[in-house]
């Protein structure tokens, strides 16, 4: 048998940060055999522009109903402390970077948890070369990697994989078997559920 799990998601994906609970113990019960790939979507394309007022509050809702919902922590502090951008694919391009050297996952935690706690803003490059250095990357390797046409291709490479599969919005999880892809249904709250609907897909 063939198959591979496909997590999408975007580093700056607020529900993305409400699911990494269930997703971690997703990724440590696999079933045997069966792989699991990040595909990055690229939620908002690069941008300078300060957030509009409707939209900060969109988001800062969002927010509230996440930590309502499944008790994940924010840090509400952020929209006071910094000028948000609609912009993530400065951080796409951080993991994408890290990854170069290893830590993908690692930098995946620092955004979410540099953002999402620490108030600090995965838009700038400075805040990503922030946490590239208290993961002990090489930073001028990764300043280099993160400003280069090679890794922003990749990072176009992914988003239209996104593109192409069975998902809709993030996270999604998709599964390959085969010749297939298919969208499994999301739960939020329970790994058992998703190995459930995976391990029915590969009897």
């Amino acid at each position: 048998m063939n198959a591979r799990l496909i997590y999408l998601h975007d580093p700056m994906c607020s529900w993305c940060w409400g699911f990494k609970p269930t997703w971690e113990k997703v990724k440590t019960s696999l079933p045997e055999g069966i792989s699991y790939t990040n595909i990055l979507g690229g939620l908002a394309p690069d941008s300078n522009e300060p957030m509009p007022d409707e939209l900060r509050q969109m988001i800062r809702s969002t927010w509230q109903t996440i930590h309502q919902q499944l008790g994940t922590p924010f840090n509400f502090d952020f929209w006071e402390e910094c000028e948000p951008r609609r912009s993530t694919y400065p951080a796409c391009r951080a993991v994408l970077a890290a990854a170069e050297q290893g830590a993908e996952e690692a930098m995946i935690l620092a955004i979410q948890e540099g953002y999402y706690l620490n108030a600090q803003n995965p838009s700038d490059e400075e805040v990503l070369v922030r946490f590239a250095e208290a993961l002990g990357l090489n930073i001028p390797k990764f300043r280099e990697h993160l400003q280069s046409s090679l890794i922003n291709t990749h990072l176009m490479e992914h988003i239209q994989i996104y593109q192409q599969l069975p998902a809709r919005g993030f996270p999604s999880l998709v599964l390959l078997k085969d010749d297939q892809a298919i969208p499994l249904a999301l739960n939020y709250q329970s790994s058992e559920k998703i190995l459930a609907e995976i391990n029915d897909h590969i009897q």
